[in-house]
């Protein structure tokens, strides 16, 4: 009888309660390691080949661990790029809340891998061997009861909660944390068309996850860390297993070449577009000064109506480099009004515009955006706005 007691609460290991919290973050970050190098940065954005051996654990441990398909994932997940935070989007905390997406991102998974067009349009060039068919994709469930047996088995009673432990890490951290609080709250490198920001510069919890601003504005790349202080232990793991040969990169984001020549070519069109991004947070940062430099201005005129004019746009100049869809109407409304009221932000909010254009269009032919690209510096050249000119100036240095 003891000893049934004794592997009712203890299992076949008999771990302390500090070993059992060891061993729970041990086999959850396995699980976080399996998503962020398999399912993201190898298979939903192709940003790294891995060997036959160490691609198929990893979706043998995502069975068991998280009974998540393949495809299912990699479809919903590339739907969220194609669709960022517009009608479509599967998970977006700007089309659903932030609270729905936080606590009921699962729930917002399943009901968008039930859609057979989004696994058909995006799900192309998964895993679809005799296991996938029969196995995986075919008895989900099976791996997540097999893995709660083993947990029950090892750790006795306490095994239920390591289960539970294990069942919950995915939905909240990855469907709730990063598609929810990483497009809500954090800090921002680059200047995305989205929402998206960084949750922490050090990405250990989720895998490198929290890095989500830099995977967005360069969706391919197997890095996700970009400045100097950030870490990401996904591409730490990457690097080990390149070194072992169990791991190819294919793709990390380019790093920014500035050439001497002033003059805009072909060159400096691919070198625009491959680094539009940064580009824009630059032009943020320009447009974050420049509202300061007139709110001065305009508080240091002694009259109500620059005094007015001074408090619209403290009021609204955050809003100037925010995305637009992040913004109610109300608040567009007052940018709108602010701008109005300031020929020189006015300018500059309007040439960011144009510029954006030149990577946005998907019909003009390279002739026609490297035209359009040298009609922008020249007018940026002699708009009289200093920064603006010395922006203009920068770009022309660009090269891909």
């Amino acid at each position: 009888m003891d000893s049934i007691l004794d592997f009712v609460a203890g299992g076949l290991l008999q771990l302390s309660w500090w070993q059992l919290v060891l061993v729970t973050l041990v086999l959850t970050h396995i699980t976080i390691v399996s998503v962020t190098v398999f399912l993201h940065r190898s298979q939903a954005h192709r940003g790294l080949d891995l060997h036959p051996a160490i691609a198929h654990f990893f979706r043998l441990w995502l069975w068991l661990t998280t009974g998540m398909v393949t495809k299912e994932w990699v479809a919903i997940h590339r739907k969220h790029h194609a669709k960022c935070e517009k009608e479509g989007d599967p998970h977006s905390p700007m089309v659903y809340g932030i609270e729905k997406v936080m606590w009921k991102g699962a729930e917002l998974y399943r009901e968008e891998a039930a859609n057979q067009e989004t696994l058909k349009r995006y799900g192309h060039g998964t895993p679809n061997d005799w296991l996938e068919r029969n196995v995986y994709s075919r008895h989900p469930g099976l791996g997540i009861m097999l893995t709660l047996i083993v947990d029950v088995l090892l750790f006795g009673a306490a095994g239920l909660t390591v289960w539970a432990v294990q069942m919950a890490w995915i939905p909240f951290w990855a469907a709730g944390v990063v598609n929810g609080l990483g497009h809500y709250i954090g800090y921002r490198n680059f200047s995305s068309p989205d929402t998206s920001t960084n949750l922490f510069p050090i990405g250990i919890l989720i895998g490198g996850e929290e890095l989500h601003n830099n995977h967005h504005a360069y969706g391919t790349s197997a890095k996700f860390s970009s400045k100097w202080y950030e870490f990401d232990i996904g591409w730490l793991y990457i690097k080990l297993m390149t070194y072992l040969g169990l791991a190819k990169v294919r793709k990390v984001a380019p790093k920014l070449k500035l050439e001497k020549s002033n003059q805009v070519t072909e060159k400096t069109l691919q070198g625009v577009i491959t680094h539009r991004y940064e580009i824009m947070t630059r032009y943020a940062d320009l447009l974050k000064k420049t509202a300061q430099a007139e709110i001065d201005r305009l508080k240091g005129v002694k009259d109500s109506l620059s005094a007015q004019q001074a408090a619209l746009l403290k009021t609204v100049a955050d809003r100037i480099t925010q995305a637009e869809q992040s913004l109610k109407p109300t608040e567009k409304e007052e940018l709108e009004q602010a701008l109005s009221q300031n020929k020189v932000l006015a300018t500059l909010v309007n040439m960011r515009d144009e510029l954006t254009r030149v990577w946005a269009s998907s019909t003009a032919s390279s002739e026609q955006l490297l035209q359009d690209l040298q009609v922008w510096c020249q007018q940026a050249r002699q708009s009289g706005i200093k920064s603006l000119e010395q922006f203009a100036l920068r770009l022309q240095r660009y090269a891909a």
